[in-house]
């Protein structure tokens, strides 16, 4: 059972969505409007928000945004718009998973699923030991708070995950399909999706794809963590990074 709020303005949708996922004993609220739900995220306490883009008062995607300011709650998105563009730049928002409208309730309860196992998993398995150090790179599960030289990284949950996943095997070339099913918790998937997010991650970190320091890609294989080559490592033949 988890707590939903349902951001949808649409109300045969709306009211079929509360009604599905109220017979499948999820705990659910609604609203109509971004401001609405902003309130609303602001005074309860959700363990997955649905969000539909076409909203009267903003935008879906920036009141994505705005959720992102004062939350990271996981956030499906519900959209009829299935512009590959536009889904790469929910994804660079913060969205945690997103379903093109029509969709079923047995699609929708899968992703919900998917997201909530991430999230509780994440909170279990941290420990106040469990903080991870690679070069000038800490992450700390149980807070979850990263730092990069002593400055606190501005994280979304799945930018942390996907950091902390890697962090954790350090040096080890992680496959696609492995972050898939261990951060995303998904069997298959669009190998875009991890790139998006790799991309939004290198930026945060001060690197990009063609100059990296800490993430490195192998094409085909997959993709390592590793603290950054020393300038007397690199004077003297040591191994480069993975371009």
């Amino acid at each position: 059972m988890a707590s939903v709020l349902v951001v949808e303005d649409d109300q045969f949708v709306r009211s079929a969505l509360i009604r599905q996922l109220t017979d499948a004993s999820h705990l659910v609220r609604s609203v109509g409007t971004a401001l609405e739900a902003l309130r609303e995220v602001a005074h309860f306490r959700f363990d997955v928000v649905i969000l539909d883009l076409g909203l009267p008062d903003l935008d879906g995607s920036e009141a994505l945004k705005m959720l992102r300011g004062i939350t990271d709650v996981p956030v499906i998105i519900a959209t009829a718009r299935d512009d590959e563009t536009e889904i790469v730049r929910l994804l660079n928002a913060g969205a945690d998973d997103y379903l093109t409208k029509p969709f079923s309730v047995e699609h929708l309860s899968a992703r919900m699923a998917a997201v909530l196992r991430r999230a509780r998993s994440g909170a279990a398995e941290a420990s106040p030991s469990s903080v991870i150090r690679v070069g000038g790179l800490t992450v700390d599960p149980l807070r979850r708070q990263a730092e990069l030289d002593g400055v606190r990284l501005d994280l979304t949950r799945r930018e942390f995950d996907l950091l902390a996943f890697l962090a954790g095997r350090p040096g080890v070339v992680v496959p696609r399909r492995e972050l898939l099913a261990e951060v995303w918790q998904q069997s298959y998937g669009d190998d875009q999706t991890i790139d998006v997010h790799l991309s939004w991650l290198r930026r945060k970190l001060g690197e990009t794809a063609a100059r990296p320091r800490y993430l490195h890609t192998l094409r085909g294989v997959g993709v390592k963590l590793e603290p950054p080559v020393s300038a007397d490592t690199a004077d003297t033949g040591g191994t480069g990074p993975i371009r």
